[in-house]
């Protein structure tokens, strides 16, 4: 409708204003909701070229619109606003068309440039967690909404299976691996563990040694023994002990912590690792070996995951596999003179004309860091997509420099495509304890988070009943949909961009902005459908329309709009808050009115359309979230 009076006016802008006009000057807002209307024209744009009053202009527009369109009943001016009434056969035919239309709300599928969406992207270092959860429920459902939106999508995810991080598991599973009595170290096969977490707690193992080590370390230094490290180093820490004299605390703390690091860089253990590292990418047999091994055991416990979370991916990705291309490209701009060395062999791009900083490319000892190995990811999937109009990678805002840095040094590298790679920057998940840290093993576990919401939804479900016709399958079934639905939800119905606390008590109630509450909301409309029997669609157009029952039926045309707007600004939290708004009005509707009970068949069948109307849009939208829509709760 907005469209069609926008095109009304300028086609007739000459008779109505003596001259031409811009398409820009017509805006029109959503009608506030303490006055009438459907829709509102801003009036005062018009005011200069009709020289009147705004209310002249509004009554003069207003008398335009209800002579030239015939589905709309009034106009009132309200000010410089001019609020627009549109008839009842206007909305039941709006109602009739989202019940005609099974895929209402979709574009046509793969009518859109295809676009790559990149998320979890798991290190191979230790088992998926919460925070991990909301990166891939977000890269999902993303996925799923632009596809809505008609786009051709391809789901992938780097695995990073290489770096520092994973020799420190290596390392302390082949040195605190305990043997078995056949002579075994620890593996998933004879512990019963997931591969990911027995390799996690190898991880953590790591940390404590390392801990370990520094502490007794530091405690040598102080003694004044530096027999187990460089004149350098010696240096170093007795310049950190001279910087604290006459320092607050604050600044003593800090200086402490540098000299942690120090003895961390120079713990046997790390540099044990480091040398690790170095023989992985010198591929030295046994090396590899161990790498492999582990790896599939880690790879193995992630399917399991994933399975359990309901997500998939077209593509995978293996930074083993793309670091090596990002060190070709890096020798490459080298020459060209993108990247520059240092005496030390280390090889870097100067970014500081742009507002960065020089950011390292190639360790010295030709090693590849993060950066090196995401420009050849990037380069290796427009090679594979050569359609790809765009790229985006779902990770964490304490990333954001670091894409910044990505997609410019790309741009200098001479790849065109890098204008349309966006980096989805979500914020942190805390938990009421605090932020979590794998290294100290303080994350909350993915599948254990899992199991916990399921367990409550059990209990919260059983306490409920309703379930008795049920049979143990469905009942499980049913638990996992509804625990996994109100994981889903709370994770996806905040902005990214927002920081947020986690609470898996709020997350599966069923009151309040919850994905129970809305499955429920499903549930309920499934059994009034069932029990209303066959609908009649064709009576509705000698329906009554009442208030509420307009109100629901803009609120679903409304609903491909959200899909659009949604997929353009990545942002599930847009289709969560639509369907939370949909089923509270719905809701008070199903209070405030007969349904079943109505006599007038008209009436009747309307309100059972409008309902199935609802129950699709409602399983579409928790859809498009990545959740279920159970037939029964």
């Amino acid at each position: 409708m907005e469209q069609l009076i926008k095109t009304l006016i300028i086609n007739h802008a000459t008779s109505l204003f003596g001259q031409e006009i811009d398409a820009q000057m017509i805006q029109f807002q959503v009608t506030r909701k303490d006055v009438e209307g459907d829709l509102t024209l801003v009036v005062f744009p018009f005011v200069k070229l009709l020289r009147c009053s705004p209310i002249e202009a509004g009554q003069k527009l207003g008398d335009f619109i209800e002579q030239h369109v015939a589905d709309v009943e009034k106009c009132m001016v309200v000010n410089g606003f001019l609020n627009i009434v549109f008839s009842q056969t206007y909305w039941l035919n709006q109602l009739n068309e989202v019940y005609h239309t099974p895929e209402f709300g979709r574009a046509p599928e793969g009518s859109k440039s295809p676009i790559m969406v990149e998320y979890s992207s798991p290190n191979t270092n230790k088992p998926l967690h919460l925070g991990h959860l909301r990166n891939i429920f977000l890269g999902h459902s993303v996925s799923e909404i632009l596809k809505a939106d008609g786009h051709e999508v391809i789901r992938t995810q780097v695995i990073n299976d290489r770096g520092i991080h994973i020799c420190k598991s290596m390392l302390a599973w082949e040195r605190f691996s305990p043997m078995n009595e056949k002579g075994e170290r620890e593996t998933p096969a004879n512990t019963g563990l997931k591969g990911d977490k027995l390799v996690g707690k190898y991880y953590v193992e790591f940390d404590k040694n390392l801990q370990k080590e520094a502490k007794a370390l530091i405690s040598s230094w102080e003694q004044g023994d530096f027999s187990m490290c460089s004149s350098e180093v010696q240096n170093a820490f007795l310049n950190f002990q001279a910087a604290k004299e006459g320092k607050d605390e604050k600044a003593v703390q800090g200086i402490d912590d540098k000299i942690k690091e120090l003895a961390k860089n120079n713990t046997s253990i790390l540099l044990d690792a480091k040398e690790m590292l170095v023989k992985w990418e010198a591929r030295d047999p046994q090396v590899y070996l161990l790498w492999t091994t582990m790896n599939s055991w880690v790879y193995d416990g992630f399917e399991k995951t994933y399975q359990k979370m309901g997500v998939d991916f077209d593509k995978l990705y293996y930074e083993s596999e793309t670091y090596l291309l990002g060190k070709d490209q890096v020798m490459k701009g080298l020459k060209e003179g993108v990247f520059f060395q240092k005496e030390d062999g280390s090889v870097w791009i100067d970014l500081t004309s742009d507002g960065l900083d020089e950011k390292l490319v190639l360790r010295s000892d030709g090693t590849a860091v993060y950066m090196t190995q995401d420009i050849g990811t990037a380069i290796d999937r427009f090679h594979d997509f050569p359609r790809l109009n765009g790229m985006v990678y779902t990770v964490g805002n304490e990333q954001d420099y670091h894409f910044k840095v990505l997609f410019l040094i790309l741009k200098k590298l001479g790849y065109a495509w890098a204008e349309n790679c966006f980096h989805l920057s979500y914020g942190m998940v805390d938990l009421p304890t605090g932020k979590m840290k794998s290294r100290e093993g303080t994350v909350v576990d993915a599948d254990d988070l899992m199991e916990e919401v399921i367990e409550k939804a059990e209990e919260m479900t059983k306490e409920r009943g309703h379930i008795e016709s049920l049979n143990e399958e469905e009942r499980k079934r049913l638990f996992e949909q509804i625990g996994l639905g109100g994981l889903k939800y709370y994770l996806l119905k905040v902005d990214p961009k927002k920081r947020m606390m986690f609470n898996p008590e709020e997350s599966i109630d069923l009151t309040g902005n919850t994905g129970p509450f809305i499955q429920y909301a499903h549930a309920r409309i499934t059994t009034l459908l069932e029990r209303g029997g066959t609908i009649d669609a064709s009576e509705i157009q000698q329906a009554t329309l009442i208030h509420e029952e307009k109100e629901i039926i803009k609120l679903l045309t409304q609903f491909p709009n959200t899909i659009h707007e949604a997929a353009s600004a990545y942002s599930p939290a847009m289709v969560a808050n639509y369907i939370y708004d949909l089923v509270k009005h719905y809701n008070q509707f199903y209070q405030a009115v007969k349904i079943l009970s109505e006599e007038n068949a008209a009436n009747k069948n309307l309100r059972l359309v409008m309902s199935e109307c609802v129950r699709r849009t409602i399983q579409e939208s928790l859809l498009l979230l990545g959740i279920q829509a159970p037939m029964k709760m």
